[in-house]
């Protein structure tokens, strides 16, 4: 924590005790514990309960897969004497090793939006699922309250779940982040000098004889070879910066500053930071150190957050690793485990985290901020008082710093492999937990610092927050030196510091730090005040880099065989003596594997190649892969992927059937693996049948035309694919018809010729009629609209039965299906009795026609009236030859009419000769009747 000008130098201890990991029950949904103890046991008083309106960001954390593998594999990785020494894993070959399955993780983001939380955040790891969701959707989720609470040691109010998490899910979750606000993230070795404690600064090259970071590469490096190039170094932080006090601090010591430094929020989190809201002290001097000890890096990231999880996550899945990474905060973690997943993620992609040890000097069970410090999976740094030789100078003399945190493991933490020689030396270790630190650098009073946008401060901060960052800086010279030997990164170094500590090169690797106390004296090699000490120039760096004895070159794999799959083939051979991972080769004609893999890295003696295309044939070989080479290549083993057949397809249902004109139209439920349908038709009742009428319908309707209107059919429908068809559907019936007619449009000249007690009608057709209404009246504009006479088929009619002498009124409408149209113009009539003595008669002209078979031939009938005639006459004709017909137009003659023309059409077999044809000429009141006669010859055509 910071301390302020005034406050004093006691160290802060807990109120209540850190419950061991080891008595920690587990949740049935959770494999991580939620619940602090202050809320159960009455320390923290319940004040109330959220907002049910709150809104809250939480990240859900997948457990990793294949724990035991992965502990196995870490233990190889940074086994010199292993094949797979130092092969690190790339984060895309972690997430298919050992991170969650993808299904997992959908089932996680569908959980998720179930329950009425918003995914903001997903990751290429599949670890972390970050949401944001209301109080009262957070509570229903998980099935808990959330209260609030007042803090037992600090004036305010938190808030926490009031019992582990549930999830209705099929596996648990490792954690669910952001339930509690118990423990807010402080600087863990960051102090302020006391005023009345005068400067312990004597040779640093800033103001007031202060250290800059300079002036710790050159007591802890020496050199000027390396600088870091090439690497990049990634800051855990909790708040943002301003870089405005980082370019200050260069202004002010008159050094370059050429690293690109670039500020990264890993939820959300601004990575602003302005006094007097925001204190951005350790954020800038985590800078400063790890710059000034390696002023060369390609990049350095500095990680803004506001959870762990979301923090670590971001350094395990950056596009970019940083092999060296730095957190110089401390927090309570509800359980320590909590991060583990993260941290044995960066030992498996050769990342290192360093962290600052706290500043309260020896750790006891009563300590609450200590965490992550003692977990093994990271490297614990504590705190010395340096002396140099000069400003810029090299290193003189070293003591453990009084407040530099070490001690044994507050959370029970198993002691490591590595750490069991060195504890054995050690009167106050302990022989079965974690021990603290691992190493230390300068972290007394002595610093230059610039923050808060207030200036510069010289020799009145100090804290392991120094140190951690600083000793990132170095290991980014050792990992540049490593790469330039043509090794890779060194990794995770506690494995490796604890076997050169034990070494015979100790004293030329460490300064070996045996004088002054934090509440453990300060010992010969491996103490609990300083660790191993701190780096010794270029003797640390060649020892860690190391030149590990190469293995032989590993054997030839055998017995490769190939099986394949639907888009993929899945290859298995036997293992290689002495293989650290082995490649794919792979080509589409025999023997055309070449030289160059598919696939690097395979970390097991099987794999299966997706994103092949089926039905072609691929050709296989593998080999296997050590630091020292390539092995030759494998037999060849072929395989052809091929698409499974799909399951039957399901029985189609509801079907439902609507009658048109001609047609009906049918619709369904879509068949479960249908890739068409068939159609079955019947005129009866189940006879459908098994012979489809229809067949590859792509969709789930289909209009079946071709019907005839007025007959009932019967329907049922199959679904079809590769695997065969389904059963027939439910049966559906309709009946086609014909849509009723566009109503008809109204007749138009209508006339009106009188006769002998009748008058006759004429008028142009009416589109959509299929008859007529004649309405009458013996007054005009009296016709009504009841008709006197219905269903006329022509445009013509007679209207008979009339007195002679009374005029009539007259009008005609059309009829369809659709109904009557308007009524005509009007026509008016007035019947006479003919005259004594009226009558007609006929002539043809010409009365001597020939016609040829195949064609027609036409004649002239004149009716000539007499004393007064004024009735309509009908043709007709008579005698005629067969296969030859007779048409009249007009068939009556009405007057004033005189003639009508009669044509003559003779069939292509019509009999041949000559005939005499009869017309005859009738008075529509069927008292008259006259002929005459036409001399018709049939001719064959060549006559």
């Amino acid at each position: 924590m910071i301390r302020r000008l005034n406050t004093s130098l006691l160290r802060i201890v807990a109120l209540f005790s850190v419950v061991s990991i080891v008595c920690q029950a587990q949740s049935p949904s959770s494999l991580t514990l939620h619940v602090r103890d202050v809320t159960l046991n009455g320390q923290a008083r319940s004040v109330g309960h959220l907002s049910p309106m709150q809104t809250m960001r939480l990240v859900l954390v997948l457990p990793l897969r294949n724990q035991a593998a992965l502990e196995a594999f870490l233990k190889e990785l940074y086994d010199p004497s292993s094949a797979s020494y130092r092969h690190y894993l790339t984060v895309e070959e972690f997430t298919a090793k050992y991170g969650p399955s993808q299904e997992d993780y959908d089932a996680v983001i569908r959980f998720a939006e179930a329950n009425g939380l918003t995914v903001v955040g997903t990751s290429r790891n599949r670890v972390n699922v970050d949401v944001t969701g209301s109080v009262a959707n957070i509570e229903k989720a998980f099935h808990l309250t959330m209260g609030a609470y007042m803090h037992p040691t600090e004036n305010r109010t938190f808030y926490a779940p009031d019992r582990e998490p549930t999830v209705n899910l099929p596996f648990p979750l490792w954690h669910i982040a952001g339930l509690d606000n118990y423990s807010i993230p402080h600087p863990a070795g960051l102090h302020h000098r006391n005023l009345s404690v005068g400067s312990n600064a004597t040779t640093g090259s800033g103001p007031s004889n202060s250290f800059l970071g300079s002036d710790m590469r050159a007591a802890y490096y020496g050199g000027t070879a390396l600088t870091g190039a090439g690497q990049s170094l990634g800051l855990v932080e909790y708040y943002g910066t301003d870089l405005n006090d980082l370019y200050t601090y260069y202004n002010n010591v008159h050094q370059p500053l050429n690293v690109p430094i670039t500020l990264l929020s890993t939820d959300g989190t601004s990575t602003s930071c302005f006094a007097p809201l925001c204190d951005d002290t350790e954020q800038t001097l985590d800078m400063t150190q790890a710059l000034g000890m390696a002023p060369g890096l390609s990049s350095l990231v500095v990680y803004v957050g506001s959870s762990d999880v979301a923090i670590f996550n971001a350094m395990a899945t950056a596009s970019t690793l940083n092999a060296q990474l730095s957190s110089s905060w401390s927090w309570f973690p509800a359980d320590p485990s909590t991060d583990d997943p993260y941290f044995q993620e960066f030992a498996a992609q050769g990342q290192n985290l360093f962290q600052a040890s706290g500043d309260s000097g020896a750790w006891n069970p009563t300590m609450i901020y200590v965490y992550p410090a003692d977990d093994p999976y990271v490297t614990s740094v504590g705190g010395t008082d340096l002396t140099t030789s000069g400003a810029g100078g090299a290193w003189s003399s070293e003591t453990a710093w009084v407040d530099g945190g070490g001690g044994i493991s507050t959370h029970g933490y198993p002691i490591p492999s590595w750490q069991t020689a060195a504890a054995s030396g050690c009167s106050s270790c302990s022989k079965t937990n974690r021990n603290g630190p691992d190493v230390s650098a300068n972290a007394n009073f002595t610093f230059y610092v610039c923050a808060n946008q207030s200036g510069c401060t010289a020799n009145s901060y100090g804290g392991t927050s120094f140190a951690a960052p600083m000793w990132a800086g170095y290991l980014a010279l050792v990992n540049q030196q490593s790469v330039a030997n043509g090794h890779s990164a060194v990794g995770f170094i506690n494995p490796s510091l604890y076997a050169i500590g034990e070494g015979s090169s100790y004293g030329s690797d460490f300064h070996d730090i045996v004088s002054g106390s934090n509440g453990y004296s300060a010992t010969t090699r491996y103490d609990l005040a300083t660790g191993w000490g701190s780096p010794n120039g270029t003797g640390l760096i060649n020892a860690l880099v190391g030149s590990a004895t190469p293995p032989p070159l590993p054997s030839t794999p055998t017995n490769l065989t190939a099986a394949p799959g639907n888009g993929q083939v899945t290859l298995s051979w036997s293992a290689a003596t002495g293989a650290a991972s082995y490649n794919l080769y792979r080509s589409t004609t025999s023997g055309g594997e070449g030289s160059t893999p598919v696939v690097t890295g395979i970390a097991s003696t099987s794999y299966t190649n997706t994103g092949l295309t089926n039905g072609i044939t691929y050709y296989f070989r593998v080999a296997a892969v050590n630091a020292s080479g390539t092995s030759g290549q494998s037999n060849q083993a072929s395989a052809t992927p091929t698409a499974p057949p799909p399951a039957p397809p399901s029985t189609p249902t509801n079907l439902t059937a609507a009658p048109g004109n001609g047609q009906v139209t049918l619709s369904w439920s879509a068949a479960t693996g249908a890739a068409s349908y068939n159609l079955y038709r019947s005129t009866t009742s189940g006879g459908e049948g098994s012979t489809p009428v229809v067949t590859g319908i792509a969709s789930t309707s289909y209009t079946n035309t071709g019907l005839t209107n007025g007959i009932t059919y019967y329907f049922r429908v199959a679904a079809v694919n590769a695997s065969g068809t389904s059963g027939q559907s439910n049966q559906a019936s309709a009946t086609p018809t014909a849509p009723p007619p566009a109503p008809p449009s109204t007749p138009t000249n209508l006339t009106a010729a009188p006769g002998n007690g009748q008058v006759t009608l004429s008028w142009s057709a009416a589109t959509g009629a299929a008859s007529y209404n004649l309405y009458r009246s013996t007054t005009s504009g009296g016709e009504g609209s009841t008709p006197v006479v219905t269903g006329i088929a022509s445009t013509s009619y007679t209207n008979t039965g009339l007195t002679n002498g009374i005029t009539y009124y007259f009008r005609v409408a059309a009829v369809n299906a659709s109904g009557t149209s308007g009524q005509s113009n009007q026509a008016s009539a007035t019947p006479n009795a003919p005259p004594p003595g009226s009558d007609f008669s006929l002539s043809a002209s010409p009365n001597s026609v020939g016609v040829t078979r195949g064609s027609s031939a036409r004649s002239t009938i004149t009716i000539t009236r007499q004393n007064g005639f004024n009735s309509g006459v009908t043709l007709s004709a008579s005698g005629l030859p067969s296969g030859v017909t007779a048409s009249f137009n007009p068939i009556t003659v009405n007057p004033p009419t005189t003639s009508s023309t009669v044509t003559f059409t003779a069939s292509s077999n019509a009999a041949g000769g000559t005939f005499t044809v009869t017309i005859k000429g009738t008075s529509t009141s069927g008292t008259l009747s006259h002929t005459t006669t036409i001399r018709l010859t049939v001719f064959n055509g060549g006559d």
